[in-house]
């Protein structure tokens, strides 16, 4: 096991040997670490935290601290981490509270950029990159390989959708549809999809083509939301859309905010 003398592991604390602990890290006695995770200098682990194997976590990052709440009074909460995250400088990510569940996760493949503040029981996807000072506020849910831009704060029980990608500086308070691009440089609206990022990912040109038909009808048809949403689950039905567009239905049938259209 390297641990660095300077570093302070508490008992009770769960370290695996093949662990690398830096500089002046801070374990609390109610972390346990998986297999080849990286501390490089100057981290804070505390509360009852889970972290999977290969993850890296870089100077000054805190993980599971004390919920920015008023309301939570000690309450033995969580942070789960799943496996392979890279986690970057001054990064802060706070356990849940009781009212929220008890539980913040992150999943597993994401990139967190420096000075990232993920509030408490927030939910985050596989894959997701949240780059240089985005702001989630607590409660708030990141699909499956959304991409957050710097610099974005996003509002209590937002939901960004699989697959979007947000510009960056866009203050996001209503969730974002799934697959699109939404940037403050349009007004705060979702102007398309994220063709590239789908691609990228491995959708066809037939699965891009029916989101893109789908868009066309929510955003361009002079149909309201309830209509579009309507004539979408009927070429659903009919088989003319496949999975992807009846998730983006089911995505804007569940929303409790409301969408960024």
């Amino acid at each position: 096991m390297s641990i660095h003398p300077t570093a302070i592991v508490q008992e009770g604390a769960r370290v695996p040997e093949s662990c690398t602990i830096g500089p002046y890290c801070t374990i609390g006695p109610n972390v346990v670490l998986g297999e080849r995770c990286e501390l490089v200098s100057h981290v804070v682990l505390d509360g009852h935290l889970t972290m999977g194997n290969d993850n890296r976590v870089f100077s000054f990052a805190c993980l599971g601290i004390a919920p920015q709440d008023l309301k939570y009074k000690g309450e033995p909460t969580q942070l789960v981490i799943g496996d392979k995250n890279d986690i970057r400088e001054y990064v802060t990510i706070s356990r849940g509270t009781p009212g929220g569940g008890g539980v913040t996760r992150l999943g597993s493949g994401c990139l967190i950029m420096a000075y990232t503040h993920i509030g408490h029981d927030s939910m985050i996807g596989n894959g997701v990159i949240l780059a240089n000072a985005a702001t989630l506020a607590g409660h708030v849910t990141v699909e499956d390989y959304a991409v957050v831009g710097a610099l974005n704060p996003v509002h209590q029980f937002c939901t960004i959708g699989t697959h979007a990608y947000i510009g960056g500086g866009t203050t996001i308070t209503q969730d974002v549809l799934p697959y699109s691009l939404t940037s403050i440089e349009r007004n705060n609206h979702a102007y398309g999809i994220n063709k590239v990022g789908l691609e990228r990912k491995g959708f066809t040109r037939d699965e891009i083509k029916q989101l893109r038909v789908a868009y066309r009808i929510l955003q361009t048809s002079k149909l309201n939301t309830t209509d579009a949403l309507a004539a979408i689950r009927e070429k659903v039905a009919s088989g003319e859309f496949g999975d992807k567009v009846a998730y983006l239905a089911d995505f804007i049938a569940r929303s409790q905010r409301g969408i960024i259209k």
